[in-house]
């Protein structure tokens, strides 16, 4: 269960050292290989491998003539990129996700239970102002009544 939000430093070769908690638990799932992927927000996600192998099967089960599920494929898919954590930690965002996300040399990850999202912190930084002022929240149906 990967909790949390963390600041990394991305170094100028665009290398990322994973904080040593989610390290550990990434080696123990996956051997240290993991998922990198373009997300529609903006961000990026990052899976253990054996936890995204089904979300690209259901993406790829999509129908490629719907030009709705075509753009996600295009997206989640064509931008997924295997990459494995070396021996000191770190991991090496392409330069054409690092683009994508806007990322420079500070970075957010974030967790999200099952995997990371890694924001550019400007764009963080906005996400959690719509949050917070209330303009990014609508509670979707499944969630009615619910309460912490």
């Amino acid at each position: 269960m990967f909790r949390g939000a963390t600041n990394l430093s991305m170094d100028a070769k665009g290398r990322l050292a994973v904080p040593a908690k989610h390290r550990d638990a990434l080696l123990t799932q996956s051997a240290g290989n993991v998922v990198l992927t373009a997300h529609p927000h903006g961000c990026l996600l990052l899976y253990p491998q054996p936890a995204w192998e089904p979300i690209q099967a259901k993406m790829m089960a999509l129908s490629s003539f719907d030009k709705q599920s075509s753009n996600l494929q295009r997206l989640l898919v064509g931008y997924a990129e295997d990459i494995t954590i070396d021996n000191a930690g770190r991991m090496l965002v392409s330069p054409a996700l690092r683009d994508f996300a806007s990322l420079e040399k500070d970075v957010m990850l974030v967790g999200q239970g099952s995997h990371f999202e890694m924001w550019n912190m400007e764009a963080w930084r906005k996400q959690l102002e719509n949050v917070t002022s209330g303009d990014g929240i609508e509670m979707p149906a499944e969630l009615e009544g619910f309460s912490l």
